[in-house]
């Protein structure tokens, strides 16, 4: 029979080992972006954002705060103290998903920025930011958009801005997920008809940037899936 001191030391242990094992309660995930993970308001149903079905695929408990924003570049995001907002209710051990891209090559000069310099100052901002609150960041690249070319084949819509999320994800040994790479694949697999079932139909036609609700959810699952992949931290969280 085991003495009070023996048992106390096994229940010890099993919290301590528990402890490393067990994701931590009250987590938050928030997520930072464009329209295509952004939540839409009510009248331009059926567009959907894939941050917004993200959330199904989370555990009990585990919040999620989708904070990206339609038409917004990393410069209009920081601009607008919208980040300034995330950052200031960022607690330790929470999650931030990043991904910028889709207005960041826009003209405007409200969204624009230099994919080489400025872009990658505002990606690097939002990592050293995250970490210094003792938070988790992660980095995406954008959705790829449903553009083809006359023979089929899905064009580069987003050029050195892809490139440059990718090399920040290793320069600041940050995680990241592939979105354009993932979904170029899902894209180019359904081809040029079937695709367009992932995307927003319009009274003037398919808006083949922005996603419908089953698109969103098949994009946020490939996030899921990836993330397991991956073994990444955030992975503790999911279903």
């Amino acid at each position: 029979m085991k003495s009070l001191f023996q048992i106390i030391i096994v229940v010890f242990l099993t919290i301590f080992f528990l402890s490393f094992i067990a994701p931590p309660k009250n987590v938050t995930i928030w997520m930072i972006g464009d329209s295509t993970m952004a939540s839409k308001k009510p009248e331009r149903k059926p567009e959907s954002g894939w941050g917004v079905e993200f959330a199904q695929f989370v555990k009990n408990g585990v919040v999620v705060k989708n904070k990206a924003a339609s038409g917004r570049s990393t410069k209009s995001f920081i601009a607008e103290k919208r980040w300034q907002a995330v950052l200031d209710s960022i607690k330790p051990g929470d999650f931030v998903i990043i991904q910028f891209g889709h207005n960041d090559g826009k003209p405007d000069s409200l969204l624009h920025t230099n994919a080489n310099t400025t872009f990658k100052q505002n990606l690097k901002k939002f990592i050293e930011e995250t970490r210094s609150k003792g938070a988790n960041p992660m980095l995406c690249t954008p959705v790829v958009r449903r553009h083809f070319d006359g023979n089929g084949n899905l064009l580069d819509t987003h050029g050195d801005y892809l490139k440059v999320v990718r090399t920040v994800a290793r320069e600041t040994k940050t995680p990241l997920v592939d979105m354009e790479a993932l979904t170029r694949k899902l894209v180019t697999d359904l081809g040029t008809e079937k695709s367009k079932d992932l995307f927003t139909m319009r009274k003037n036609g398919l808006d083949s940037t922005h996603l419908c609700h089953a698109g969103a959810l098949q994009v946020a699952e490939l996030f899921v899936k990836n993330a397991k992949k991956q073994h990444l931290k955030i992975a503790l969280h999911f279903k």
